[in-house]
């Protein structure tokens, strides 16, 4: 049985391209050419992974994004983005997108990302699946079933990034992971780019641990290095 990938591009000419590409590559491929189709393309086509345009009439890539994440749909986004600044790149990994691709983009990377994300996808299972039990860091209760994290009556929610994060620190408490290697870990070996990404990430992790950000008791920077978790 062949993989789906769904493809949610505006641009017919593109999304023609990447139709035959990834037909010839031996993938099972569905187009949608509206970001408010796109959502209800998902829930008919069940692709194993989605290849998401951010811009697109009715619904931009990112609120996309946003809704699927919400709704704990974990199917693989890889995003395209004609842009090249490092703060659009590090919004849509924020929403919970997995790897982006910046047009105009070579057919080999594209197909070298989508491979990775396929390869990550089934060698590590999803939280939402794998029946992984609710952990603590501090006072807050993370829960990978339902990607939240609980401090008292305070609930917020977790992109699949940050729960990523979490597991490995909780996994390895004291332990110190460099910047490259947690890019490794959690974005793949295919990731191209900044450790700013992951710095952004962390920070918004402090937030929600209750990790006072000018002296976190737990989610500690090690200069120079990287990051640990002291429980």
């Amino acid at each position: 049985m062949k993989t789906k990938v769904l493809i949610v591009e505006d641009d017919p000419h593109i999304l023609l391209g990447l139709e035959e590409v990834l037909k010839s590559d031996g993938f099972d491929v569905a187009g949608c050419n509206r970001g408010d189709q796109a959502i209800d393309a998902v829930k008919k086509q069940r692709p194993a992974l989605l290849v998401l345009d951010v811009m697109l009439p009715g619904l931009s890539g990112y609120d996309i994004c946003k809704q699927l994440r919400a709704k704990k749909v974990a199917t693989p986004i890889l995003m395209l983005t004609a842009k090249g600044q490092e703060i659009d790149k590090v919004v849509g990994l924020e929403l919970g997108a997995d790897d982006y691709v910046t047009k105009p983009f070579g057919v080999r990377e594209l197909l070298a990302r989508i491979h990775a994300l396929l390869r990550r996808t089934a060698a590590a299972p999803s939280p939402e699946t794998n029946g992984q039990a609710p952990f603590q860091i501090g006072s807050a209760t993370i829960n990978p079933k339902t990607f939240q994290i609980k401090r008292q009556k305070e609930v917020e929610e977790l992109t699949s990034k940050e729960l990523k994060l979490l597991q490995l620190f909780a996994f390895h408490p004291g332990e110190v992971f460099s910047r490259d290697r947690l890019l490794n870990e959690v974005w793949g070996y295919n990731y191209y780019g900044t450790t700013r990404t992951l710095d952004q990430v962390i920070v918004q992790l402090r937030k929600k641990l209750g990790d006072n950000g000018d002296d976190p008791k737990h989610l500690l920077t090690v200069h120079g290095v990287g990051y640990k978790l002291i429980q």
